[in-house]
């Protein structure tokens, strides 16, 4: 299922803080590279095939994009292609950002940010998006330690006028309790996919319950993370993708958003064909039926 005249308003759209964005964004963390993301060895893409799929996005409606510092490989930056392609920036459109991790400019991983750090992350993603202010920025979390001290310093920034909303990154519950008694959170960005952590279903729906955006990344590539979908994909998968004329990787991305009025989709990619499948996979509509056999395999943890 691929058409040029389906735009990503087709997928319905959702608050996030006070800014509206539809429901099928785009995540920037394989632009600046082809092969593994994040990689130090990681292969530069081609500027101006970045800046094709960056601007394509905003022509089929996407209005929410996330992207980090971090995201970078040798001669290209995520933040630096989104500002050279899209500055000025389209009124509507979302920019989310993460701190917390950081990256050697060689590559390597740094360890968790102190609270000066996460200020000095977020100036760099003012300086590279050539923003005033950042609409989102999520802190992210690795490991199950206190996050009071990061996302205060975040609140302060916040209140600094630097940014205007806050979300949190690969946390526990306990995290988003945290923080919620420091500062509104508009987002919760966690794995989550077909067959990847069904055991986080109920706090899925919690955050819908709360008013808060669920926005899974790895939906389509689940454990396959950063290298993309790994194996082949089971018959119940291939049979709905069969009665929809779509792709398996269509299929995961339209389950995801079947999850809640409150989940958004951020697939990334630097291919424009695969952009357009994944901006066509928020009209997909899956029936009662479809959805119970792919809940049975999310389950399974297939």
């Amino acid at each position: 299922m691929t058409s040029q005249t389906i735009t990503a308003a087709s997928s319905g759209s959702r608050l996030l803080g006070d800014l509206t964005v539809n429901r099928i964004g785009f995540g920037a963390m394989r632009l600046p590279q082809t092969g593994e993301a994040l990689t130090a060895g990681a292969v530069p893409r081609d500027r101006d095939a970045a800046t094709r799929v960056l601007r394509r996005a905003v022509e089929a409606g996407v209005n929410h994009i996330d992207t980090a510092a971090f995201y970078f490989s040798p001669l290209r930056s995520a933040n630096e292609l989104i500002n050279r392609a899209l500055a000025p920036y389209p009124d509507d459109l979302v920019i989310a950002t993460k701190v917390g991790p950081g990256r050697d400019p060689s590559g390597p991983w740094l360890p968790h940010a102190t609270p000066e750090q996460l200020r000095g992350q977020v100036e760099e993603n003012l300086r590279q998006l050539g923003r005033d202010h950042l609409d989102v920025v999520n802190l992210r979390i690795v490991g199950t330690d206190s996050i009071a001290e990061g996302f205060g310093a975040l609140a302060e920034l916040r209140r600094a006028g630097l940014i205007r909303h806050l979300g949190l990154s690969n946390i526990t519950p306990g995290h988003l309790a945290e923080a919620q008694a420091i500062a509104p959170v508009v987002c919760v960005q966690n794995m989550y996919g077909i067959g990847v952590r069904p055991e986080h279903d109920e706090f899925v729906r919690a955050c819908g319950e709360q008013g808060i955006a669920f926005v899974p990344f790895y939906s389509i590539a689940g454990t396959g993370r950063q290298a993309g979908t790994r194996g082949t994909e089971s018959d119940e998968l291939l049979a709905v993708a069969r009665a929809h004329g779509a792709s398996a990787a269509q299929i995961r991305l339209a389950w995801t958003l079947h999850q809640g009025a409150h989940v958004l989709a951020i697939p990334g990619t630097g291919d424009v064909r695969h952009l357009d499948a994944n901006v066509a996979a928020g009209a997909l509509r899956l029936t009662d039926g479809e959805l119970a056999a792919l809940d049975r395999l999310h389950r399974r943890g297939a």
